[in-house]
Formats: structure tokens, C-alpha cells, sequence
């Protein structure tokens, strides 16, 4: 992949015809009208999407991106990267947070090396290891133009292959130490929020660690050009903020959300880190975020503000901050049970209940 073929990509609306008969179905469910709100647009979003009023969302699977952080280094984390080899070793194996939450659920797990920084291929992890970790973002770019569009591919093929295999629906995890500084250093490049205001404690950090994580942040944002203050959301800025403060995790989510939108997959975003790889895709190829779902709002103080930009509403608000695609995972349940009431639900017309009527908002 080229960046010329990146910023060409075309990406195709869903069915809008789709989406309005899949709203009438609603309708015609002895319910009260859109009484399970945003999971009934979602329910209608992914139809349109699948380009199929009775869309199948019964193989689900979960993708997590794995990769180390040269800002690491700095402080920001209250454990070292060597935390997230370990990690993806109990992913491989299923046995990590996030494998165990899904135990009895019929969900497949693909846990993906895009940069962990080490030379061991981990069973039952898919290499597609782009460099061992990310430069240290406030002394360099965290990849090359090259590396990024490369760990941009693996998540375009990633959605690419599942959706050859039937796979209706995805959702997004990553792991990786320092990833939510990487993650908010983006998100303050893209929308000008500051550091202040945006930057959490991540998986635990003393109010001098979030002093010290601010002042990192601010430091890659000044070191790489990036002012606060006239943020841009073109293909060009975005791409360059993923290249300067993004990290390979990151990287991959982006092209694995464009993926969502090339092969009319939806796919759930997480939590913050995969939030930020939404808007980035978004304004890489607009369109994308129409093929999203938004899982829960994050623990993380910038979550919302992605969600609000993407104009995507989550389902889930219970202060979630684990990662792995956790939360992603906890929105399908609920899905399932409001789609089996949109495909066998009651019929108004099979009722002796008179249907309820729309009237202008």
C-alpha cells in the first residue's frame, strides 16, 4: 500500500433504503416505538451496512493489536513494556481479561503482534510485527510514513479475511504499555483539546505521574509541530499525527476500522485507544464512521469527546477503563438479545394492540 492508495481509498454509504425498511420492522413489533433506543439504530445501522434488512451478526469475532511504546521510557506508565508481551502470551492462550470474559460466549479471538518489542513469535498470536515498538515520541516520529502504512495494511487485511469467512460483525481491542499517552497525544493533535483536560491515569498513575504524563504529552505535541490550537482533520494531518505520536497498535485499528467500511463489516470501537484510531480512519477516508458502533464511554476523560466528533452515541456508561476490547465484547450480548426481538419479535398485526403511530419530532 501506498499513502496515494490510502488517501484514494472510496468508501461506499450503507443502504439508506435498507436502513428505513429495518426501521419500518421496528415499527411493526408490538413495542413501544424505539423503546430500546440506541440499540434499535444500531440494529438499523448494521443492517444498512450488511446491505440486508435481516442482517446476520451470529459469527462474531474480537481483533486485538499488540504493540510496544518508546514513550514508555519516560514515565508514564506505572509498569514497563515488558507487560505486554506477557499479556499478549495469556491472550494467546485466551486466558487474559478479556478471553475470560468471553469464555462461554461464541465470539473468536484474534490476537495480532504489530510491534510488541520482542523477537519470540507468542502462540496462538498472529505476527504481522511491523518493528519491535514505537520510538519515543517526544525525541522522534513513533514509525516511518512506510511502517505506518504497513501496520495500516495488516488491519485493512485482518477485517478483509474474517469478512471472507463470514464474519458479521467485529469488535476492536489493543494492548500494548503507554498506549494511552500515545492515544492522547493523537487526540489533542486532532481535535485540540488539551492535555489538561483529556489525559487520564491509564491502568494507575500518582497525581505526580499525571503531572509528569501531561508534561510528556505537551512535549511530543511542541517537538513534532503540533498546535493545539489549529488542529486539522484532512487526510495529511491526520496521517502525520499517526506517524509522529500514534503508535503500531493504534496504526492497525485505523486500517482495521477502514477495512469495517471497505467490506461493510461494522465494527465496535472500545475504549479510548481505539476511539482515537476511529476519528484518525474517519478523516482518512470519511465515510468510515458510518460503519462503526460506539461500545461504552471510557473511564478515559477523552472518550466522549471522540464519540461526540464521530457522532456515534454508546451503549454502555459504567466507567470502563481494561482494554483488550472489553468493552467492545460486553456491547454484543446485549445487541444479540435486541436483534432477537427485532427478527421474531411479536407483530402489531398478530396482536389485537393497535400499532403505535410516528408523529413529526
Amino acid at each position: 500500500m501506498t499513502i496515494t492508495d490510502l488517501f484514494n481509498t472510496t468508501i461506499h454509504t450503507p443502504d439508506a433504503d435498507v436502513y428505513a425498511a429495518a426501521k419500518r420492522a421496528w415499527d411493526s413489533v408490538a413495542h413501544p416505538l424505539d423503546g430500546l433506543g440506541i440499540l434499535e439504530e444500531d440494529i438499523c445501522r448494521i443492517a444498512a451496512a450488511q446491505r440486508n434488512v435481516m442482517p446476520d451478526i451470529s459469527k462474531k469475532a474480537l481483533i486485538i493489536f499488540c504493540a510496544d511504546n518508546g514513550v514508555v521510557s519516560e514515565g508514564v506508565s506505572q509498569c514497563g513494556s515488558e507487560v505486554t508481551y506477557k499479556v499478549a502470551e495469556l491472550m494467546g492462550q485466551r486466558k487474559s481479561s478479556v478471553g475470560m470474559m468471553t469464555s462461554a460466549y461464541p465470539i473468536d479471538i484474534f490476537t495480532v503482534d504489530t510491534g510488541i518489542d520482542s523477537d519470540e513469535i507468542i502462540d496462538g498470536v498472529k505476527n504481522c510485527k511491523v518493528r519491535r515498538g514505537s520510538g519515543n515520541i517526544i525525541k522522534e516520529a513513533a514509525m516511518s510514513e512506510e511502517e505506518c502504512l504497513q501496520a495500516i495494511e495488516c488491519g485493512i487485511v485482518m477485517v478483509k479475511e474474517l469478512s471472507q469467512k463470514r464474519y458479521g460483525i467485529i469488535a476492536t481491542g489493543e494492548m500494548g504499555i503507554g498506549n494511552t499517552t500515545t492515544s492522547t497525544a493523537m487526540l489533542c493533535a486532532l481535535t485540540g483539546l488539551e492535555p489538561e483536560k483529556v489525559t487520564g491515569r491509564g491502568a494507575g498513575l500518582t497525581d505526580e505521574g499525571l503531572q509528569k504524563k501531561i508534561a510528556v504529552i505537551r512535549r511530543a505535541l511542541a517537538f513534532h509541530g503540533f498546535d493545539p490550537e489549529s488542529p486539522s482533520l484532512t487526510k495529511d494531518y491526520a496521517f502525520r499525527a499517526l506517524c509522529c505520536l500514534g503508535g503500531l497498535d493504534i496504526a492497525a485499528l485505523t486500517g482495521a476500522f477502514i477495512g469495517g467500511a471497505l467490506y461493510h463489516i461494522p465494527l465496535v470501537i472500545d475504549g479510548l485507544i481505539s476511539a482515537v484510531a476511529a476519528l484518525c480512519a474517519e478523516c482518512i477516508a470519511p465515510g468510515c464512521r458510518e460503519y462503526m458502533l460506539a461500545s461504552h464511554n471510557g473511564k478515559e476523560h477523552g472518550c466522549a469527546a471522540i464519540l461526540d466528533r464521530l457522532k456515534l452515541r454508546p451503549v454502555i456508561d459504567a466507567q470502563l477503563a481494561l482494554g483488550e476490547g472489553s468493552g467492545a465484547v460486553m456491547l454484543l450480548p446485549v445487541l444479540d438479545m435486541a436483534y432477537d426481538l427485532y427478527r421474531a419479535g411479536t407483530a402489531f398485526e398478530n396482536t389485537d394492540i393497535e400499532s403505535y403511530k410516528r408523529f413529526e419530532e
